[in-house]
């Protein structure tokens, strides 16, 4: 009998103190405080950390531009710590809650929401493993259900995205048939479920020529599902202009340009151009480095060469010594960055994310690899039509602008140059598309590198770690002595949080070395 009592005794407690817990919830919630958080808010933060400014280590790594002075920044590759990964699954964390608050709000509401977060998983995830290999997927947003989360493979991390993406698509697709205008907080594409659709199956095709060393894998189906795209258009929508850009755009208040007037005492003699990428334009006597570089004054007042001459505009290499390389932007030998373009103003240029110029390139190369049917030559002509038309080139008489020697900001003087895409540029044998050969594949990518500037992160150098082109500079000023690295390490709190699942990745794919030279899986032959 005296247990019964304690029993219910204890059962009373329970619920006077369940009650009182209760009450102590409703009477206490801070009325300034959200419970929940709209998914088109989190949309909006996702959106944003997609973003890549240019004017960075990236650009530098691309060999691009380069630093000439130590305090500012180096042109070294001793990479650690995989970039700023924690930031991209903080990202990913998010994009997890926004699934969680749209199937919260459930039907019609939470569809776009839901289609999007799955292309959302399969950029990052991508973004995160080209830089590292092997990455914790499956397990990685349990929260505080897996602290330790196992590593999934970096062939299993793209056979998934790739997944993914599919969805993604057949989902957007539903949602434009039905008419679905649910979804808000779009910074890019104007809550447009067409332009995103497009978006999706564009990034499917850069992750597939990403997988190009591995076409063979039967688990994969990379060509197959290449040519699936391309020759599905009505299902598997692409870009199919300038307008259907992926970009982050800038304005004068609060989102300037990184280069902009501002900061022009600072920077604007601390960086000059890199040799791997302005070489190039000058040696295809290409009108775009009129429009990225200032002429290298010292170089024409010493052979008597007009200012326009394309042997005036030289990039130093990225391998040299800073010291050498400060010492000759100060005798004029090398160009800088194109001052009027840059610094003139708060917004410069759009900074693409993902664009129809790497479209126009992607398809070529899969024609040219075998992969579909097509015209490579074409899409080819279109991509750099497409980046040259990007700089405001035309066909006719164009109007440059270079600072003037010893000038400061404002001080410029206009030139007159005539162009003609297809006599003056595309005739030149080096330009003109050779044809579906090993020859042709290295003009198409050469031409993608270009299009990248300033652009997409580090896809140029993933495209040079894949193929090999453009040849990139090397020397004591890359470090990492005197090579290209082909990877990053994992982050330190990895081997404190998660040491055991992190040592079995690393012994799975690098001998157990966290060493920056070590191929990962997708480039391994």
């Amino acid at each position: 009998m005296k247990s019964i009592y304690k029993i219910l005794f204890l059962f009373i407690i329970v619920a006077f103190c369940g009650g009182c817990k209760k009450e102590f919830e409703d009477n206490f919630k801070n009325p300034n405080q959200a419970e929940t958080v709209p998914p088109n808010l989190l949309l909006n933060g996702i959106l944003f950390d997609m973003y890549e400014a240019p004017f960075s280590s990236s650009e530098r790594w691309n060999q691009y531009t380069a630093s000439n002075y130590s305090y500012y920044a180096k042109n070294e590759y001793n990479w650690n710590e995989g970039g700023v990964l924690s930031l991209d699954y903080t990202t990913l964390k998010n994009v997890v809650k926004m699934e969680e608050e749209a199937n919260r709000l459930g039907g019609a509401v939470a569809k776009p929401y839901l289609a999007l977060g799955k292309f959302f998983k399969a950029y990052y995830f991508v973004k995160m493993s080209l830089k590292l290999g092997d990455l914790p997927m499956v397990e990685a947003l349990k929260g505080f259900a897996n602290l330790t989360p196992k590593y999934d493979t970096q062939k299993d991390i793209f056979k998934q995205s790739l997944t993914w993406l599919e969805e993604s698509n057949n989902d957007l697709a539903a949602l434009i048939v039905a008419g679905n205008k649910e979804l808000k907080g779009d910074i890019y594409l104007k809550n447009d479920l067409v332009a995103w659709q497009k978006v999706v199956n564009t990034f499917k095709l850069r992750t597939l020529i990403n997988l190009s060393i591995k076409a063979g894998d039967a688990d994969l189906n990379i060509k197959q599902q290449f040519a699936a795209v391309l020759d599905n258009p009505s299902k598997y929508p692409v870009m199919e202009s300038m307008a259907d850009n992926l970009q982050f755009v800038y304005n004068e208040s609060f989102n300037k340009y990184p280069n902009n007037k501002d900061n022009f005492g600072n920077d604007a003699l601390r960086y000059n151009m890199a040799g791997t990428y302005l070489n190039t334009l000058s040696a295809l006597k290409d009108p775009r480095a009129y429009m990225v570089a200032e002429p290298a004054r010292g170089v024409a007042e010493q052979n008597g060469y007009a200012i326009t001459d394309y042997r005036n505009f030289i990039g130093a290499p990225t391998g040299e010594d800073q010291g050498v390389m400060l010492d000759k932007v100060q005798k004029g030998l090398y160009s800088l960055i194109g001052r009027y373009r840059y610094y003139s103003g708060y917004t410069a240029e759009n900074t693409f994310i993902i664009a129809y110029p790497e479209l126009c390139f992607i398809k070529a190369e899969g024609i040219n690899r075998g992969w579909a049917t097509g015209d490579a030559e074409s899409w080819y002509k279109k991509g750099i039509q497409a980046s040259i038309g990007f700089y405001g080139i035309k066909d006719g008489n164009n109007v440059v602008t270079f600072l003037k020697k010893d000038g400061k900001l404002g001080d410029f003087e206009t030139y007159n140059v005539n162009f003609n895409f297809e006599s003056d540029y595309y005739a030149q044998p080096v330009v003109k598309y050779t044809g579906n050969t090993d020859d042709g594949l290295k003009q198409i990518l050469t031409q993608k590198y270009l299009a990248y500037f300033r652009n997409s992160g580090l896809e140029a150098y993933y495209q040079y770690r894949r193929t090999l082109v453009p040849t990139f500079d090397t020397g004591p000023g890359v470090g990492n002595s005197n090579r290209i690295p082909k990877r990053f390490q994992y982050p330190d709190i990895e081997r404190a949080t998660n040491g055991e699942n992190l040592k079995q990745a690393l012994g799975r794919q690098y001998n157990g070395a966290d060493d920056i030279n070590q191929e990962p899986w997708i480039v391994k032959k």
